[in-house]
This record gives structure tokens, sequence and C-alpha cells, in this order.
């Protein structure tokens, strides 16, 4: 069977949907799958990329010509909507959507306010464009049941949403010692842009008085670099580095937070990275990264609460052994392996359906 992947940017553009397009690719080859991936730029050892000629939009190329495609399964990535547009103006069926995230466009990017009519404009235009793709899709999947719950796009269609949550290959990552016995090292990584609250853990370290890792780049990082100096935190900021790099800095945290104040964060996958890692991890209380988050460590509703959580992992050897012990256990659900036939079962039950 040949199942034809439609995503917007593949490897090696990097960012989350890239890197869960080509694992769910490379895991379907090792299955037996013929597999092909449609996108606009992207190259692959393992799997034929076919990319199409694209207006380089910001977040979402838009196809001018796609070379002609098939599959006798059709797989999208949304939220960006065009591939997946394509593919359904050529009626092509068996269709499957994972649906990542809504479009909540920031109130600010690369420091500059974005007007409130702008943004709900772009929400409304993008909802119209994606309900007929939703409406007509074989199978939706969701990556959380409480963030679907409260998607604005979701929510009216979940008789339709199958949950199956992103995953890693949890064997890759390496423990190192238990996360009491380490520094006192808080660890961010993640794209440097303002809607992933950078700036909420950079004044809880500057409370707490430890070390703060950054790994990851953006727009915003000289904003991130100027309030961490303004405020004397001891912070690194590391840029770029290699998957080698960040397991490493994963597996000598006393813990990892993610910060996100935005749904353009649906799930968290680092937060996953750092439970292989027996790494505690504390997470905003958000729909998705919150239920993530809660099998690994810890939620906050305000900066308050993070420098609170922060506090008792670093001053309380047991508790945070226990919670990357707990996040650990957690985590084998999360494997490729047991992801992976959760998705071809989707894949058999539409299959039937169309017959």
């Amino acid at each position: 069977m040949k199942i034809l992947i439609s995503t917007p940017y593949y490897p090696p553009h990097i960012g989350g949907i890239e890197i869960h397009s080509r694992n769910l690719a490379h895991g379907l080859i090792d299955r037996g799958y013929d597999v092909e991936v449609l996108t606009s730029s992207g190259e692959d050892d393992r799997v034929k990329v076919t990319t199409a000629r694209c207006i380089p939009a910001p977040y979402t190329p838009i196809p001018l010509y796609c070379p002609s495609v098939w599959g006798d399964m059709y797989h999208s990535h949304i939220p960006s909507p065009f591939f997946a547009k394509y593919l359904h103006k050529r009626n092509s069926k068996p269709h499957v959507i994972t649906y990542h995230n809504d479009v909540d466009v920031p109130e600010r990017v690369d420091g500059r306010s974005i007007p409130s009519k702008a943004c709900k404009w772009v929400e409304d235009r993008n909802s119209k464009f994606i309900s007929p793709l939703l409406d007509d899709a074989d199978r939706i999947i969701a990556t959380t049941e409480s963030y679907a719950i409260t998607s604005p796009l979701l929510k009216e269609r979940m008789d339709n949403v199958e949950i199956i949550p992103n995953a890693i290959h949890v064997k890759e990552y390496t423990q190192g010692v238990e996360a009491g016995e380490r520094e006192p090292i808080i660890l961010y990584v993640g794209r440097l842009v303002e809607y992933k609250g950078l700036q909420l853990l950079i004044q809880a370290v500057h409370e707490t008085g430890s070390k703060l890792v950054v790994v990851g780049d953006g727009e915003d990082r000289t904003m991130f670099e100027n309030l961490a100096n303004k405020l004397e935190v001891d912070a690194e900021f590391r840029g770029k580095v290699s998957f080698a790099e960040v397991k490493e800095c994963l597996s000598m945290a006393r813990v990892l937070v993610l910060p996100s104040i935005s749904r353009l964060e649906a799930f968290g996958i680092v937060l996953l990275e750092a439970m292989a890692s027996k790494t505690p991890v504390i997470g905003s209380n958000i729909p998705g990264v919150a239920e993530v988050a809660r099998q690994g460590g810890f939620t906050f509703d305000n900066v308050e609460e993070l420098i609170y959580h922060i506090s008792n992992l670093i001053e309380d050897d047991n508790l945070a052994t226990k919670t990357g012990r707990m996040g650990w256990n957690n985590v084998q659900k999360y494997d490729w392996e047991i992801v992976l036939r959760k998705i071809e079962r989707v894949y058999r039950e539409v299959l039937e359906d169309n017959v």
C-alpha cells in the first residue's frame, strides 16, 4: 500500500510537524509501506520527496503548482492547509488529516504589535478555509483530548476525531544520573519567539537564583537576552545545536520548562524528550501541554507558581528523582512503535469504510 503524506515543510527544515512527518514516513517504510511526501521543500535518503513550486508565505507556503501524486491513502498535516487543500481539490480519498494546532495569531511578532482586528481576520479566514477539509476528511487525528475538545474547529467534530499522541524514539535518549543528583540547571529547548513564554521563565529563574540554559534560536532572541541581562540571570544561550547536544542537555538538567502561552503550542514533544531522559518537566497550564506535562511533572498558571515548582525541584532531591522516574515510566506509551500501530489501525478502518 502506498501512503502519500502532505506537509508544508519537511526536514532539513526544523520544526515539530517536520520531525513528526519524517518519523512517520520512516516508520511506515520500516513496516513495508511505499511512502511519498508532498511538501514545499525537503530531502530524504529514505523517502521519495516531491516538492511543489510555492509562494513562500510566512509559516504557510502556498503551492502554485503541484506535480501529479497519488496514493492508496492520503495523510495531510495542518494547520497550514494548502497542501491538504490541493489533495482535497483532486478528490483524493481516503484522506486522513492530522490537526496539529489551531491558528492563534500572536499579538506581537518579531517585537512588533499586530492589530487585534488583523489577528481575528486571519484566524477567521483560516477557519473558513480549513472547515471544508475537516468536514470531508475520513478521519481527523488530534494529539490530545484536552486540546481537541477546546479547539473551535475540532470540538464540533469530535465524532470523527481520533486521539493519537505525538511520539519519540524513547531508546534514543540517555538518562544520565538521577535528576536529584544533578546541578540546579533549568533548561528551555525551543524556538525563541514571544508566544513560547520564555520571558516568564527568565523572570522565574531570576527569583530562584539558578542557572538557565536556553537551546534554540528565533526572531526574539535579542529581546530574551536583553531581559536576562537586565535581571542579571545566569543564562546561557546556546542557539541551534545538534540533536546529540540536545540529548546531552536534557540528561544534565534538573528540570525542563515549557512555558508557552499560546494555542500554537498544542502538545510539546520536548516534554516527552525530557521524560525519556528522566528529567522532570514543568509546563504551562494550557490544553495539550498540561495533559502531557502532568505525566512527568507539574503545571503552572502564573510566574509565582512556576517559581514554586522550580524551587521545590531544586531543593528537594527526592522529589526531583521521583518525578524524573515517573516521567520515564509514563513516556513509554509515547514510543513510535506504539503510536505507529495506532495510526495503522486508523488507515485500516478508513480503507474498510471506503470499500
